[in-house]
């Protein structure tokens, strides 16, 4: 009996510390891989330390300021599909750190194309590939090196650093392809351009830190959607896979306004609910937009806001070391901005990109009610924070909540789930002992447990007392009246001379005889 007890203890305590230690070691193994590395690119890290210029709280300032709804989400952007109004809804991905995977993906395009969804994706590695995949994008793996647009830094004393040709400027439009503009192209977009969206026919400086090149893939474009190159490198640019050697034939050239930096495209979509002009519920058509961006860096704190950027020493088209070091900047290049036509001063790339977003969301669609249009809180802004490496304390908890919502939101996944749950009932089912006889038990948590053997010197006794059993309810008597029969009256009922020595005599039976007797048994009284 005891061996018995100390296996059932064994068996339910072997499952709860192979639980509990699965847990902990998924905990100490996130928390482990996290401990070293440190949340950068994200809009709610405040503290004054040496990344401070590397995360987008003064883009979240500035954000915040224009009157938009901020929120971010911490599991997957597998969600994005089952926001409010996803129309009115932009979600900004800066640096993924970790690849998306297809599900992902998926869910974006279908964010844009589907819900009419609005998306940033800034990127200078192959993580946001997939993503760029679903559009017919392509993410270069290594930086751009262009030495006709690079623009000046100084270090902390002043001096003019050596030239890096990664760090790049670029004359940016809005919502045309640069290819495609005139002379408008030379015009620079005025504060009044901004304040009052009027950003079709200008264009504004935008400066990059290492940005990598993307490209519109021709065979894989989609038919009704408009693309549009915002913003590329020079012609003679290269995709630098060898650094050691800029001039190496694994270095390509990738033609005029291939090397792109900025690239938007825009998706009609029709049957979109929302408030209309008489405000009614009822079908409105949006746009759908994603804008891919070839670097991180254009949305962090050293690069949004000029102030902060003149701490770090970019320079400005005014300042020497560009007519010294004799290139081009903005204002100078022939397919940069005049000087006549406006001033090219660069404000901080946090000019470009809100009249970036104010151009994508719907703020001009006439289909919309005006109580909508023309309140900036009733659209929205999602920062996506599950790309980044979280702090190892919050590492386990994201990580656990993007695992609950992938396995919840891919139906193959769910399909899979089910299926190895109805495999595992299965063979739990295949693995239950048969119980005695007469006492058919189906406990799944006692599973392992096997039925106790009968001892072979038992066997007459246990014949014996199932015969007598059958007689007394044959009878239809209750235990009692059978236990005050005589044994001359329990003979009489039993009348077999074979099965009357049994119950009767004192002789041993053999194995054999027992064997015989229980069909005898089993036929009396029929």
């Amino acid at each position: 009996m005891a061996e018995e007890e100390s296996s059932k203890l064994t068996v339910e305590t072997w499952l709860k510390v192979g639980l509990v230690s699965s847990l902990f070691l998924s905990v100490l193994v996130i928390g482990l891989v996290s401990i070293d590395k440190t949340t950068v690119l994200s809009p709610y890290n405040n503290a004054a330390d040496e990344y401070s210029m590397q995360q987008l709280t003064e883009m979240r300032d500035v954000v915040d300021s224009r009157g938009y709804s901020i929120a971010n989400t911490m599991s997957t952007p597998m969600l994005v599909n089952d926001w409010n109004d996803p129309h009115r809804t932009m979600l900004i991905i800066a640096g993924p750190e970790k690849p998306f995977d297809a599900a992902e993906a998926s869910a974006i395009h279908d964010f844009v194309t589907e819900k009419g969804g609005k998306v940033i994706l800034a990127a200078s590695s192959t993580n946001a590939q997939l993503v760029a995949s679903e559009f017919g994008v392509k993410f270069f793996d290594a930086p751009v090196f262009d030495d006709q647009r690079y623009y000046e830094v100084e270090n902390e004393l002043g001096e003019l650093e050596n030239p890096d040709y990664r760090r790049l400027w670029a004359a940016a439009s809005v919502n045309e392809n640069i290819s495609e503009m005139g002379d408008e192209r030379l015009i620079p977009c005025s504060q009044a351009n901004v304040d009052a969206a009027q950003v079709e026919d200008c264009r504004m400086p935008v400066l990059f830190h290492r940005p990598t090149a993307i490209q519109v893939l021709d065979e894989q474009t989609e038919s009704n959607r408009d693309v549009d190159i915002l913003a590329a490198a020079s012609t003679s640019a290269r995709v630098a896979k060898d650094t050691a050697n800029i001039d190496s034939p694994l270095n390509p050239t990738l033609g005029e306004g291939m090397t792109g930096l900025i690239i938007r495209i825009n998706y009609p979509v029709e049957n979109v609910l929302d408030v209309k002009p008489n405000n009614d519920f009822g079908e409105i058509s949006v746009t759908g937009s994603i804008v891919f961006v070839s670097d991180h860096s254009v949305l962090a704190n050293h690069l949004w806001d000029a102030d902060l950027a003149e701490e770090s020493g970019y320079l400005q088209c005014n300042n020497p070391a560009y007519v010294d070091n004799g290139h081009n900047c903005w204002d100078t290049d022939p397919n940069g901005l005049s000087s006549s036509q406006g001033d090219t001063t660069w404000f901080g790339n946090s000019e470009y990109f809100t009249a970036l977003m104010y151009d994508m969301m719907e703020f001009d669609n006439q289909e919309l009610s005006t109580t909508i249009t023309r309140s900036a809180s009733e659209f929205f802004i999602v920062f996506d924070e599950s790309r980044h490496v979280s702090s190892p304390l919050l590492s386990p908890f994201t990580e656990a909540m993007g695992a609950v919502v992938l396995l919840t939101s891919d139906v193959v996944l769910k399909w899979l789930i089910i299926l190895n749950l109805f495999a595992l009932l299965a063979i739990a089912i295949m693995v239950v002992p048969e119980k005695e006889n007469w006492r058919h038990v189906f406990d799944l948590t006692r599973f392992r447990e096997r039925p106790k053997k009968v001892d072979a010197s038992q066997y007459q006794l246990r014949t014996r007392e199932a015969f007598l059993s059958k007689v007394r309810q044959f009878n239809d008597m209750t235990r009692d009246e059978f236990m005050r029969k005589t044994p001359a009256e329990v003979m009489q009922m039993v009348r077999d001379p074979r099965l009357v020595e049994l119950i009767s005599s004192n002789r041993t039976y053999s194995n054999e005889e027992l064997r015989e007797l229980i069909p005898q048994i089993r036929r009396w009284g029929n």
